[in-house]
């Protein structure tokens, strides 16, 4: 008997499972060593093109806002009753003048004070179109052809060129459609900025740089007041040539300066340029190149799969709607950050109510990004995902919501419950980026962040409207706004949480990924079967 027990096989009921191989997060980091102080300045050098992305974005709200104005003269026609209506388009010419002169903006510069708001307003709405047309037609040309760092290259100075040829503009029209140039360019900056400063570093340090382009971004919105109180007596071309050729400089020193990211190589099969790439991290960083770990990288080369060798542009939108998981993943994020984009587009513009001053107004509305970014920070590294941005979008519509119900005679509560929305909406904006990043391979990720950044414009560009109708019944700013943002929590409740995650590389892994983390382990799964 006791031979029988030492010769008997003791795993016949269970086979062994196969040694999961290394991830590009673990082959990376053994060949490079752990972050150092260059690769993460680098990383935060990269995120700082969200400075210039800000001003492009907020800075109509000095270029194009409608100046203060005051009667010339004693005619008794210009009253200081009718010098506090909002444009003088009732007085006949050489009784009123405007405070400063007519060129510090395109309103005054052009006599556009009683134009209407439909024209006055085509700049601003043709920037935003610009930003759609761009994002849904090449997005991919980040994760297909150009890859992070050209792409990001390209869109800054194509962004900062628009930037300089507006300072020009002879016209309305001409300024439109400059400005339609300049959103079409600078539509991928940010997605590009995020993803490329992220993939440049270690699982450590992501979280980290992540918060670094929040900071970044909150550095040019807040700029913009600073310059524009510097430039208050020039002309409005001033501030795009200020704006423009910064970037410039930027641009070409983040060409020299940047690499392209190890796993956007890796995973397009261009292994070779991936451990170039990575020995002169390594040699910067001071650490000595693990060798080892270099050999190891060609079974990394994803090629066959991403499309590497003639894909097309769209390559990963096909690589997405192949799989229905992705799918359902990607509209339910796209319709949370549609929400989301709205009630932050939008709020700034009623809170920009809080006094005469615009320059102050608007340094109201850009310090709220700092705590923003701070709790952003706090939720990333300690909490969960999902759970986070459901509770912020309920605190936010909640808060917009009593902002409609609270009366208009007790002015202090509204204002208060207009900045927590806004601050709870800020911090939702940059934890839905961050969600999409983890969300989606590497494979397909500037792609997806970018489609759901185009959904975050897509619902700024509805918000005017809605801002425009609230000012005879805020229902349909502040009510909506809540509702909005609302349904935005309750699609994200649908996602599956990512923190903790490793990143994954290709569509199979991110599947093999969700299926492990399933509650429901036993049972083989489909793409399917997958939120």
């Amino acid at each position: 008997m006791g031979d029988n027990t030492d010769t008997a096989p003791l795993l016949t009921s269970r086979k062994d499972k196969p040694a999961k191989p290394p991830s590009i997060d673990d082959l990376i980091e053994a060949s490079i060593g752990d972050t150092g102080a260059v690769q993460l300045l680098k990383a935060v050098f990269v995120a700082f093109a969200w400075a210039f992305d800000a001003q492009q974005v907020f800075i109509s709200v000095f270029t194009d806002a409608e100046p203060r104005w005051h009667c010339a003269g004693s005619n008794s026609s210009c009253t200081p009753g009718a010098a506090a209506a909002a444009a003088p388009c009732a007085l006949p010419g050489g009784t009123w003048e405007w405070d400063r002169p007519a060129r510090t903006s395109v309103v005054s510069e052009w006599a556009l004070q009683c134009a209407g708001p439909a024209l006055v307003s085509l700049p601003a709405s043709s920037f935003f179109a610009g930003c759609l047309a761009r994002g849904f037609l090449l997005t991919t040309l980040a994760d297909s052809l150009l890859g992070r760092k050209k792409m990001l290259v390209v869109s800054l100075v194509s962004m900062s060129a628009a930037g300089v040829l507006t300072a020009f503009a002879p016209n309305i029209w001409a300024y439109a459609a400059l400005r339609f140039v300049s959103g079409f360019a600078r539509s991928v900056v940010g997605t590009c900025t995020l993803v490329l400063s992220t993939e440049l570093v270690g699982r450590r340090w992501r979280d980290t740089v992540s918060v670094a382009a929040f900071f970044c971004y909150f550095v040019g919105f807040l700029s913009l007041p600073a310059l524009a109180f510097a430039l208050r007596e020039a002309s409005w071309r001033s501030m795009y040539l200020w704006t423009s050729a910064p970037c410039l400089c930027y641009a070409a020193l983040l060409y020299f300066l940047a690499q392209e990211s190890p796993r956007w190589l890796l995973v397009r099969g261009r292994t070779q340029e991936a451990v170039e790439t990575l020995r002169q991290i390594a040699s910067r960083n001071g650490s000595s190149a693990d060798t080892t770990s270099f050999s190891k990288l060609d079974a990394c080369s994803m090629s066959d799969e991403t499309g590497a060798s003639g894909g097309g542009v769209f390559a990963t939108l096909r690589m997405i709607s192949g799989r229905p998981w992705a799918i359902r993943r990607l509209a339910a994020i796209m319709v949370a950050g549609f929400g989301v984009g709205m009630v932050y587009f939008g709020m700034p513009l009623t809170v920009g109510s809080l006094g005469p001053n615009l320059y102050l107004s608007t340094i109201y509305n850009a310090l709220a990004e700092v705590p923003s970014a701070v709790l952003s920070w706090l939720l990333i590294a300690r909490a969960g995902r999902r759970a986070s941005v459901v509770a912020l979008a309920a605190s936010a519509g909640t808060c917009s919501l009593a902002c409609a119900a609270i009366p208009r005679g007790a002015g202090a509560a509204r204002m208060a419950a207009e900045l927590a929305s806004f601050f709870a909406t800020c911090t939702a904006y940059d934890l839905i980026l961050i969600y999409a990043i983890e969300l989606f391979p590497t494979c397909v990720r500037n792609s997806a962040v970018g489609l759901v950044r185009q959904a975050m414009v897509l619902g700024g560009v509805a918000a005017p409207v809605l801002v425009a109708l609230g000012r005879e019944r805020r229902f349909w700013s502040f009510g909506v706004f809540g509702f909005a943002i609302g349904g935005a929590g309750v699609f994200a409740a649908c996602l599956p949480e990512t923190r903790g995650k490793t990143m994954s590389d290709t569509m199979e892994e991110e599947r093999n990924e969700a299926s492990c983390t399933s509650t429901t382990p036993i049972a083989k799964h489909t793409d399917r079967d997958l939120v």
